[in-house]
């Protein structure tokens, strides 16, 4: 791994030894609700709280926008490190280096005893995503890309799957349950892609949904409203295990909608095929 990514992966063994530790006892974690289906809790934070420490003292001058706390930068001085938190007026249109991470991806999952969930982290250099992390404690499993140098699980080289008929394809996918406005329409095409393919996966991280089309674990993805944090790394990790990342139409606003379809070039157009008469 680049130095970047070393510094990310010590981040992220940091949190996710904490989030193993807190296993034993999740009766005892404090759980607040943001929003309907939208939980946040201490777990959560402490994450959060190490990964933002770990990035910034290593890279003081970069900013650091993290799904629970907003924006963070911060600067060494004889006292030490210097973290304060930005409001949204102070970020620059296009920072020179943005990390965008989820201290914990799957928070539900998490809070159940699940063990699909995943930390995330991504950086950006002025717009453009450059590297990408995603640590899953509960299988230690490291999922890394640098952009324009492929992918790999492990140290190992991972690819999307090769399946081009979508019968045999397995896709992976995300309820709206936040934003349940989106409720019919995702269900209209999920009706449909069920019809279609072999079958969907619903597993609550989309940090990992997209490392599985990476591995070929799954044949593509899709789920609409999604934040950056969501996203950000598992999209790059994919694209760089050769899939192609758009939004539901077939163009590259994915990042900024939220809305994602992730797969082999041949499976993506017949998964886009499906999803626009849908859409309105």
């Amino acid at each position: 791994m680049n130095p970047i990514l070393t510094t990310a992966f010590k981040a992220a063994r940091k949190a996710g030894q904490m989030m193993l530790r807190a296993n034993s006892q999740l009766d005892t974690v404090k759980i607040d609700s943001k929003a309907f289906n939208d939980f946040v809790s201490d777990v959560d934070r402490q994450s959060e709280a190490l990964l933002v420490d770990t990035l910034l003292y290593s890279y003081p001058d970069h900013i650091v926008r993290s799904e629970e706390g907003g924006y963070f930068t911060a600067r060494k001085s004889r006292d030490g490190l210097e973290i304060r938190q930005l409001d949204a007026a102070e970020v620059p249109a296009v920072p020179e280096y943005e990390w965008i991470i989820d201290p914990l991806d799957g928070t539900t999952n998490y809070l159940h005893g699940h063990k699909q969930y995943a930390i995330s982290m991504a950086l950006m250099h002025r717009g453009t995503l450059t590297e990408a992390l995603v640590f899953a404690p509960e299988h230690n499993d490291l999922y890394t890309a640098s952009r324009g140098q492929g992918a790999l699980l492990n140290d190992k080289r991972i690819r999307v799957s090769s399946r081009i008929e979508l019968p045999r394809c397995l896709i992976a996918t995300g309820f709206p349950v936040v934003d349940q406005s989106m409720m019919d329409r995702y269900l209209a095409i999920l009706k449909d892609m069920l019809a279609k393919t072999a079958g969907a996966r619903r597993e609550g991280s989309a940090a990992l949904d997209l490392c599985n089309v990476a591995c070929g674990r799954v044949d593509g993805f899709f789920e609409f409203n999604l934040k950056p944090w969501d996203i950000a790394a598992g999209a790059l990790i994919a694209k760089e295990a050769g899939a192609i990342v758009t939004d539901m139409r077939g163009e590259n606003d994915w990042l900024a909608s939220g809305d994602i379809v992730a797969a082999n070039p041949k499976v993506l157009a017949q998964m886009l095929q499906i999803i626009a008469p849908h859409l309105s």
